[in-house]
């Protein structure tokens, strides 16, 4: 899971995707409190990681509804029959990377549609392609790291509560390596980044504070101080924290969003 996934708190501003059935809310277990299970399609070409991944889902209480070994067959299923959560491998058909592929195609017919994206190792520009697909309701983990039915359901719960949710593995490291490939990001003090990480991983204020052990005031003000050094002025439409990751993490500072004014949130 940017640890998009450290605290149980959603990211201020963004949606909660809606699931099957009137209550959207979730609980452990893998059905909303409505007694309605999730419904969950996987796409992987590894035969033996898929319904290893199928069996953990399943003793969790969710519905696997479709399997497939790649994109193009996992988004005609889907097409015939919709699902609340995609479970995409990266690296598989019909191109080297065509979970993410399939990821877009998917977000773009399905806005409401959560996905979490697996692969065996933490790379940056998957995880920058991961955040340009849309950052609310999706996931990036190491499949090693979800091997168990709590850590499997725990995200699966994040990612239905509209969070981004990224490995805690590759948090510190990927924003450190981003800030070491961005010069323009040098303003930002080690303190920075440490706080915007947390942000990243979907903490929230109070959630960053009892993590770095200060007062929630004392991190709102190094939240602003953050913005300030990044260019993000108060808007009425966007989400600061979440363009703050993006403006972190998007590679040499490119597609920067145009700057807006208005109230903030």
């Amino acid at each position: 899971m940017v640890r998009t996934s450290v605290g149980r708190t959603p990211v201020t501003g963004v949606t909660t995707p809606r699931l099957r059935g009137e209550n959207p809310t979730w609980h452990p277990g893998g059905r909303t409190r409505g007694g309605r299970q999730v419904r969950i399609a996987i796409a992987d070409d590894g035969a033996l990681f898929r319904d290893g991944l199928r069996l953990l889902l399943q003793a969790a209480g969710h519905e696997v509804v479709h399997t497939a070994g790649g994109g193009d067959e996992l988004t005609e299923l889907i097409r015939a029959d919709p699902v609340d959560i995609a479970v995409l491998d990266i690296r598989m058909p019909p191109e080297p990377d065509g979970g993410l592929v399939t990821a877009g195609r998917l977000r773009a017919s399905y806005p409401s549609m959560g996905l979490l994206l697996l692969s065996h190792y933490a790379e940056t520009h998957y995880l920058v392609r991961i955040m340009e697909i849309g950052p609310a309701a999706i996931g990036y983990r190491l499949k090693d790291r979800i091997s168990s039915v709590p850590a499997l359901d725990d995200t699966l719960l994040r990612i239905a509560a509209g969070e981004v949710v990224i490995d805690p593995a590759l948090t510190t490291r990927l924003v450190e390596y981003t800030r070491l490939q961005r010069g323009e990001l040098g303003a930002l003090t080690s303190h920075d980044v440490r706080v915007l990480s947390l942000m990243a991983a979907g903490l929230s204020n109070a959630g960053i504070a009892g993590e770095l052990g200060v007062s929630r005031k004392a991190v709102e003000k190094q939240v602003g101080a953050i913005f300030a050094k990044l260019d993000l002025p108060d808007s009425a439409s966007d989400n600061r924290r979440v363009l703050a990751v993006l403006r972190y993490l998007e590679p040499h500072g490119s597609n920067r969003p145009a700057r807006r004014t208005g109230p903030g949130y």
